[in-house]
């Protein structure tokens, strides 16, 4: 099936930034770059003449910085905006200020002449644009996509093995696992902030940049009743504490006796992704079966649905967020697609399932 392609705009005061995205983008056949600027005047001359499905924005610009092109935008022609940034702890709290603002998704800017990470990052970049091609922005519809990418698509099994499928008697606490990707940082922001300080122990994967996680946990943990961490190897999953997964690398979750604690770990992307839903899902199947609750909110692709399926099939209570609730409604309808889900829920009412579940206990 022939789709029209993702129309991208690139703003950008670096021309090599330009050129090298330029090159990314237009080596995915669903993506077509239909312009490149040096500023957000130049931008918005370009967008009078055509508008984009997509537009990649920098941070730092002359004349008008990228945060208040982004709140003019949103005010005044909403287009789904992706932040593109380099990799630097200040620049990581800058970009949830784009994130709250409207921003859909956040990606590096891909290292020039560096060979290897281009196969990896241009991965993600693509991806990241034809997710936000499909965003929920007020004002404009989502766009349909064959999803269609790179042939190498590598399952959980690339990172550790199926569960065994035997039941777990439900002898310890129970054990939420999140998993999100595009808008997915507002949804988890709007969820975790609905939880009381003695919340059941929470585990999540956010597909989110290295660095970027780490302030995002941190911006949480002002917010909420729950404390909130980017998790680091060997951290116990305890009551009312929220652990975050560090960008560029997979989180699982495994068991000592009647404690739980979480694995950091190095490996191949996963459902295109690293951290990957997928692996955090089938860990909590293997290690905590019934004990587990799976969620599963906004994003695009499939990730998370497979291992979903597996939690659901090894006795864990699954949630998936409503399509009106979600900005991309992907990865939860893949997971009621594979039958995981045992319901369907807004945003809203996330937290309070939940809370319910755990009284249930």
């Amino acid at each position: 099936m022939i789709t029209k392609r993702v129309r991208v705009l690139i703003i950008d005061d670096s021309a090599s930034v330009r050129q090298t995205l330029s090159r990314v983008l237009e080596a995915d056949p669903e993506i077509e770059v239909i312009g490149t600027a040096s500023d957000p005047f130049m931008a918005a001359r370009k967008i009078q003449d055509e508008i984009p499905d997509v537009i990649t924005l920098d941070v730092e610009m002359p004349r008008m910085d990228g945060i208040t092109f982004l709140r003019k935008l949103m005010a005044q022609r909403p287009i789904p905006v992706v932040m593109c940034s380099s990799l630097t702890e200040q620049g990581s709290e800058t970009l949830l200020q784009a994130l709250e603002a409207g921003a859909v998704d956040v990606i590096l800017k891909p290292k020039i002449g560096a060979a290897d990470h281009l196969a990896e990052s241009g991965m993600r970049i693509c991806e990241a644009v034809k997710s936000a091609a499909q965003a929920r922005i007020i004002g404009r519809p989502r766009r349909a996509s064959s999803q269609s990418g790179p042939a190498t698509r590598l399952t959980a099994d690339a990172v550790l093995p199926p569960p065994s499928g035997k039941a777990m008697a439900k002898t310890t606490e129970m054990v939420v696992c999140v998993g999100a990707s595009t808008g997915g940082t507002e949804a988890l922001r709007d969820f975790l902030e609905r939880l009381p300080a003695n919340s059941p122990g929470i585990v999540i994967v956010q597909h989110m940049p290295e660095k970027f996680t780490a302030a995002f946990a941190k911006r949480l943990n002002t917010l909420c009743e729950v404390e909130v961490k980017e998790a680091v190897d060997g951290d116990p999953v305890l009551r009312g504490h929220v652990l975050i997964a560090p960008g560029d690398h997979h989180m699982l979750l495994e068991r000592q006796g009647a404690r739980y604690h979480v694995s950091v770990r190095s490996g191949p992307l996963v459902s295109r992704h690293r951290p990957s839903v997928d692996v955090l899902f089938r860990s909590a199947a293997r290690a905590a079966g019934s004990n587990a609750m799976g969620v599963i909110m906004t994003g695009m692709g499939d990730d998370g649905a497979r291992g979903m399926a597996e939690m659901h099939d090894a006795g864990a209570y699954t949630l998936a967020q409503d399509e009106a609730t979600a900005v991309v409604y992907g990865m939860p309808k893949e997971a009621v697609a594979r039958g995981g889900v045992d319901k369907i829920v807004p945003l809203e009412l996330v937290a309070h399932e939940i809370l319910a579940a755990d009284r249930r206990r």
